[in-house]
């Protein structure tokens, strides 16, 4: 690939590149979002409570999935460049590093599932009219969802690892083959079709069991039968590499705090939105967020794409080209940003569709979220890239330090302050917090020139970036 080209876009074959990897794993994205709304389209035909109940509830899995995801997101900062490196054992290492810590996080996602769940998710709903109604049915949902767990770690870590590699097209197909199977499941149980037992609520979340639990049998084939460099057998899962697990726990621990602060955030947003109505007003929002989903995609592709050329790049120890193509990658990005907004507008069209059985106002909410965050996606795809390179040459302390520090500081206090002293409804408010960032990009931005991402973590004495 030629190198030596200057300015902020790169030639057709560097982006050629890049959306081989990022296409198939937004693929994946879609289908997996597009069984979602098929998903809540199923769901909504119950009603706004049991839509509400099934969202709440979801939000449980979803901080779950956060905290997974930032686990494969650690490991994968080593695994990229140990995979650039030619180094197998460097890839096992961070493979047992996404394993242990994989496992750790079940404990948290099990209490809640089994032994706290209504007071956990009852927090999800002060000051909603009809919350006792919404949490009889998220309860329901949530039991059956904890034997997920397990499956879906085993099969996140396996996915993310693949991807690492830039090996995209076998997660594609896995998921294309669970959703599909998710769907069939979901009209089978929710209703009762074909003679199955109608089980509302408890149909849709073992419909998700069912589908997850067979992704999870086609990984481990995958794994077996294919033998990726970053496998190890299962006498050998245990000898880690102290040093290097410390480097990495070192690193993930500030992407881990940076997610969970996001994620906390969203959580507690999501939960002061939730107040200022009743079942509409949370089924509106979730049912935004369902539509939402199809242009999020773009987020895991260019994440993941910017990840594996850059790591390759840094640990084949070409630091001048990785500049390159940070530039690149970041222009690029700005550009996918405004073409992912006139898509976003266009998917307001389905939300009559998929959604017409909910009230009027659940469905006045969803087409004003989805236009809103339509708008944001150019921001939110330019800061996507930025966090992107910043992690995949280590320097894990810009969003720890400006991410984090910014919504702690400055968003939380503002909605908090928006919903105790005004009646904004929920998407005004949405959007009165999202705007910062705006700010958090432009400190990006800076933090960036100073290039502490700029750094071959492969070799095993490489400096700490952000030192």
């Amino acid at each position: 690939m030629t190198i030596d080209r200057k300015g902020l876009f790169g030639p057709g074959q560097f982006y050629r590149g890049a959306l081989a990897i990022a296409v198939p794993i937004m693929l994946q994205q879609l289908i997996q979002s597009l069984v979602s709304l098929v998903d809540n389209f199923m769901v909504s035909g119950l009603g706004d409570v049991c839509m509400s109940g099934v969202n709440v509830a979801g939000q449980v899995l979803f901080v779950f999935m956060v905290f997974l995801n930032a686990i494969c997101m650690s490991g994968g900062i080593f695994m990229t460049q140990f995979f650039g490196a030619k180094d197998r054992e460097g890839m096992r290492q961070a493979f047992r590093f996404k394993l242990a810590m994989g496992f750790a996080a079940l404990l948290p996602y099990f209490l809640v599932c089994v032994a706290f769940p209504r007071q956990v998710l009852s927090l999800m709903l002060i000051g909603n009219t009809q919350a006792g109604l919404i949490l009889d049915q998220a309860e329901q949902y949530i039991r059956i969802m904890f034997f997920v767990g397990i499956p879906m770690t085993l099969s996140v870590c396996v996915a993310s690892s693949l991807r690492d590699m830039g090996k995209v097209k076998t997660p594609l197909v896995i998921t294309v083959i669970a959703t599909l199977t998710n769907t069939l499941f979901n009209w089978l149980l929710i209703y009762g079709n074909l003679g199955f037992p109608r089980m509302g609520v408890r149909g849709a979340a073992l419909a998700t069991v069912i589908a997850r639990t067979l992704e999870f049998a086609l990984f481990i084939a995958v794994y077996v039968r294919a033998k990726p460099d970053f496998a190890v057998r299962a006498a050998d899962i245990l000898k880690i590499d102290r040093a290097l697990f410390r480097d990495i726990l070192k690193k993930g621990a500030l992407v881990l705090f940076c997610e969970m602060v996001w994620v906390l955030s969203e959580t507690v947003t999501t939960a002061l939105y939730n107040g200022r109505g009743g079942a509409e007003v949370v089924s509106g929002m979730a049912s935004g967020f369902a539509i939402a989903n199809l242009y999020f995609v773009a987020f895991g592709g260019v994440y993941s794409a910017t990840g594996v050329i850059l790591g390759k790049t840094l640990g084949e120890g070409n630091l001048d080209a990785a500049r390159r193509e940070k530039t690149w990658l970041l222009s690029g990005s700005a550009v996918f940003g405004v073409v992912m907004t006139g898509f976003g507008f266009a998917t307001t069209l389905l939300i009559p569709v998929v959604f017409g059985r909910l009230s009027d106002g659940a469905i006045a909410i969803c087409r004003s979220m989805v236009m809103l965050m339509s708008l944001l996606m150019p921001v939110w795809l330019y800061m996507n890239t930025q966090q992107a390179v910043a992690r995949a040459g280590g320097d894990t302390k810009m969003g720890a330090y400006t991410d984090a520090a910014l919504t702690l500081l400055v968003m939380l206090p503002m909605v908090f302050l928006l919903a105790l002293y005004t009646d904004i409804g929920p998407v005004a408010l949405y959007c009165g917090v999202k705007l910062v960032d705006v700010v958090k990009m432009v400190v990006f931005h800076f933090w960036l020139k100073k290039e502490k991402w700029l750094n071959n973590l492969a070799a095993r004495n490489a400096p700490d970036p952000a030192a």
